[in-house]
Formats: structure tokens, sequence, C-alpha cells
């Protein structure tokens, strides 16, 4: 059953994706070819209008070919499209909400499942601010001098960077994300401001960083139809801060071993579906959100990087050359597949470690 519900997992947040290009494109007049559901050969197919709906062999993923981009065009060879009806054809801005429907997509789609489930709940925990509650003994936050009833109120790295926690579940986020060097903490503590300096450490059992902390426990709220859909949203902002800085992480090359791939989201799907319907959801809407983010960082091959380079040319009057424009690509691809394998080495590595 894992693999149905793995399957089921990525094609949804994919055509989720691409549905978002293809309403887009349609609403501007874009000329679309195909919207697809899964990979490789067709097994059924219907058109309606100018566009061929179809479902294919391989039900992973999917696609939408629109007129105006090279691989589209070139798999409908045979298909005569009106004049003006390209993405070629069309005014940046209009290309730029077109690139960016997809993500738009993902986060529609991660709202409202979060809004759901925590309406399901019946009640959503708030985050208190970020104030130590208790000191774990013989912690690295004991060995610092940090007490109870501290509030955290910055982060500092040993290169500079800054992090202002206005929560607790932001504070454990931060933390968990850190490595084994020194940081530096901004304390308030009995109206004064102090500086310490921790090392968090690897809990194994947990698999992330910690100093030996423990927070106030979350205010619960009543959930009902109407304020279930602001603490979706609520909760979509702590998840996009916990991918933020995973992203951060990857650029600054911090803790590269935690990352995950497909392997990490199969094994993922296995124990969510254990837990019930539910946390699959919630696994759902996270990954959802995930590519919607991910998708978002300026490289050539992804929705980010295309917005980037449709606004510079429409600065610039004039078009990126088309060899750059491929060589840039190419070097984008090569990127994305050694940052693949080497997260599947990560899972496989968890796995038989």
């Amino acid at each position: 059953m894992t693999i149905i519900y793995f399957i089921l997992l990525l094609t949804v947040i994919i055509c989720i994706h691409e549905a978002g290009h293809l309403f887009a494109a349609k609403k501007f007049g874009v000329y679309c070819y195909e919207y697809s559901f899964g990979m490789g050969p067709v097994i059924w197919k219907r058109k309606k209008g100018e566009t061929q709906y179809s479902i294919r062999a391989i039900p992973i993923g999917g696609f939408v070919a629109m007129a105006g981009e090279q691989d589209g065009d070139a798999a409908y060879p045979d298909v005569t499209v009106p004049d003006g009806r390209r993405l070629t054809d069309k005014p940046w801005w209009q290309k730029v909400i077109i690139m960016l429907a997809g993500v738009f997509m993902n986060f529609v789609l991660c709202w409202v499942i979060f809004s759901l489930i925590i309406l399901h709940a019946g009640s959503f925990a708030v985050s208190p601010k970020a104030v130590i509650e208790e000191v774990i003994s013989g912690g690295p936050a004991e060995a610092a001098g940090l007490e109870a009833g501290d509030e955290i109120e910055a982060i500092v790295l040993s290169d500079g960077t800054e992090y202002h926690p206005s929560t607790y579940q932001d504070l454990q986020l931060e933390l968990s994300s850190m490595s084994d060097q020194p940081i530096q903490l901004t304390v308030l503590r009995d109206g004064k401001e102090l500086t310490v300096s921790v090392t968090p450490e690897y809990n194994e059992e947990y698999q992330y960083y910690m100093i030996g902390i423990r927070g106030p426990s979350a205010e619960m709220k009543d959930v009902n139809l109407l304020n279930c859909w602001g603490f979706g949203a609520q909760e979509m902002w702590t998840v996009t801060k916990l991918m933020m800085s995973a992203i951060r992480n990857l650029f600054a090359g911090r803790n590269l071993n935690q990352l995950s791939g497909p392997v990490g989201i199969y094994q993922a799907t296995e124990q969510t579906v254990s837990y019930g319907f539910s946390s699959f959801l919630f696994l759902m809407a996270e990954l959802s959100l995930n590519v919607g983010i991910f998708n978002l960082i300026p490289l050539p091959v992804l929705d980010g990087g295309q917005v980037v380079i449709t606004i510079a040319e429409a600065i610039a009057h004039r078009k990126l050359n088309e060899k750059v424009k491929i060589g840039l690509m190419g070097a984008c691809w090569v990127l994305l597949i050694a940052l693949m394998l080497f997260v599947t080495w990560n899972d496989v590595s968890r796995m038989i470690g």
C-alpha cells in the first residue's frame, strides 16, 4: 500500500502544480497542446477544445505542454498555432504570472489541507514566546549559564548570521538546524540583555541539534469553520520558516547530512500512512509547500529562475543569448542531479546505518 500512497502523493502535488500553469496560460490565451496525468505512453486521452487531456502509463507526475515552449513545440510539430497564442508572444508580466501559477497552486493545496486538518482536530496549539521554561541538567544550556525565565531575542552564528525567533517554536526550528559550532544567544533576563555562548549537541533520538532547554506549554485555541483558515496560514508560515532554514543551510553547507530525497519521502510516506490518513495529508501539505518554495529558487531550470530571466529581459529590452541560456540550464541540471544523488545517498546511508 505504501507505493500507492507514494505515487498518489507525488502525482497530486505535481499535477496541481502543472494545473496552475494550465489555468493561467489559458486565462491569458496561450495555446496549450496537452495536459497530462502521469508520464510515458498514453493509455487514455480526450480532446476538449484545443487541449488534449491524457492519462499516461507511468502514474508519477504530469505536465502541461504550451505553444512557445521548446519542448512543447517539438512534440506537436503538426499543430497550427494561431498568431499571438504562443507563450513567447505574451507580455512579460503575463509570462511571470503563468510561471508562478504552479507555485501558487502548491501553496493553495498546502493551505487548504492544513486548514481542514486543523478543523478536524478541533483545536490549534499557539506557540508561546521564546522563553526558557526549564534548563535540562547536564546540557549545553546549563553549562553556558542559561536560566529558566530567560527570553531568547537573537541567535548569532559564527559567520555573523542572525536569527530573531518570535516564538518558542521558531527558536526550536532554528536550533534544530544548527551544527556543533558555538553560537551566541542574545538573552533578556530581568530587563537586561546578556550575550551567552553555547554549543548545540546532536540528539541521536530526535536526529537534530539541541541545547538542552524546554519551553512553556502552547496555548490551545478552539477551531471552527471560520478561524481554521487563519490557523492553516499560521501552520504554513511555520513550515515555510523551517524550509527556508533548510535552504539557507544548503547554500551555507551546514547540516547537509539531514537533507532527504525521494527515498526519504518514501520512508516518510510509509511512517505517516501507519499513523492514519490525516498524517498522510499533513505530509502531502508539507511536501506541496516545499515543492512550491523550492521552485522559487532563482535557478534557470526552476520557475523562479525563469521569472528572473523574463524580468531581466524585459528590463534590458532584449532576449538572453540562446547559447548562454542553454549553458545555464545545462549547468543547473548537473547541479540538481548531483544534489539528487547526494540526498539519495543520505537517505540510503540512514537506512543502512
